[in-house]
């Protein structure tokens, strides 16, 4: 069957954030926290190159999804499930910014201004959606974490860019509205309908919150203890998550199950930070284990979907 752009998900665009996320996870391991993770080059650039990579083909792909598809596009840009997802798109771009960053500073400064200027837009379009109205509690999921707290992803790769107010900026707007959002959904968890089987994997970008928001804020206010608090709750979520996930290799698959991927990354990446100021051996082995988990999810779901690709094409 031959590929439809028509049928292109924009939760595709989660691939760039979970290989990109892993490459940079690895890489700050391996040389800001020395001793805590070790990870040779060609382990941390591979991730690097298949981030920059996914993202090149899939705005190929959905341009011309774009030009042949017009109406789908718009469906993508206001359908309430699919909405949160759109924000993968920008998010990725400034982290595949970071990834290029040491070897091309120039391009880097261009990727992450892009996607910071296209998040904020997305950002305010989607606020001006949710107080439209009639969106139903079922319609939410955790893509719009992606979309309404991605802001506190970007200051990773933009501090290392050199851009610390636009940083501050982006991570403040996301981490205030991340308490809000995450209540809405955790009702929507409990009162709402199941997500279909395809969708389960989203909840998993519950850990993003937490884990980031603690990992860049430390980054952003040092010495601010008490952020700490939001690792803890990150590894009992990730607890949590990984029981109600045991099953997931019976879950058919769908373009959805990229959301395991980067939280898992958040998580490796707060994990090593924790390390980096408590070096006690429990906390080391967790950050070597928390890297390892992130590294087996991505590796899955990326061979998943290259055979889903393939079968297509066949």
């Amino acid at each position: 069957m031959a590929l439809r752009f028509k049928d292109l998900h924009v939760g595709n665009y989660g691939a760039v954030m979970g290989l990109a996320g892993l490459g940079l996870t690895a890489r700050v391991a391996a040389t800001v926290f020395p001793g805590v993770v070790k990870a040779p080059a060609y382990f941390t650039e591979l991730w690097v190159a298949l981030g920059l990579l996914a993202l090149v083909v899939l705005v190929i792909a959905y341009t011309i999804k774009l030009v042949q598809h017009p109406e789908q596009v718009g469906e993508d840009l206001t359908a309430p499930s699919l909405l949160g997802f759109c924000g993968a798109f920008p998010v990725g771009m400034t982290l595949v910014a970071g990834g290029v960053a040491p070897y091309w500073p120039l391009l880097g400064n261009i990727l992450w201004w892009v996607g910071v200027g296209l998040l904020v837009s997305l950002q305010v379009w989607g606020v001006c959606r949710l107080l439209a109205g009639g969106i139903e509690l079922g319609e939410l999921n955790g893509g719009w974490f992606i979309l309404l707290v991605g802001g506190i992803v970007v200051p990773g790769p933009g501090l290392l860019l050199g851009h610390d107010e636009a940083s501050h900026f982006l991570f403040g707007v996301s981490a205030s509205i991340a308490p809000v959002l995450a209540g809405l959904l955790a009702v929507r968890a409990a009162i709402a309908a199941p997500l279909p089987e395809a969708l389960r994997p989203t909840w998993f970008i519950f850990l993003v919150p937490p884990s980031l928001i603690y990992a860049n804020g430390i980054a952003l206010f040092p010495g601010f203890q008490p952020l700490e608090n939001l690792y803890f709750l990150a590894l009992v979520l990730a607890g949590a998550l990984l029981v109600y996930a045991r099953n997931f290799l019976r879950w058919p698959f769908a373009p959805a199950w990229w959301s395991f991927t980067f939280p898992l990354d958040a998580l490796a990446y707060a994990a090593a930070r924790y390390a980096q100021d408590h070096p006690a051996p429990l906390w080391r082995a967790l950050a070597a284990a928390a890297l390892a988990l992130a590294t087996l999810f991505v590796a899955i779901v990326l061979l998943r979907t290259l055979r889903s690709a393939a079968s297509r094409r066949g």
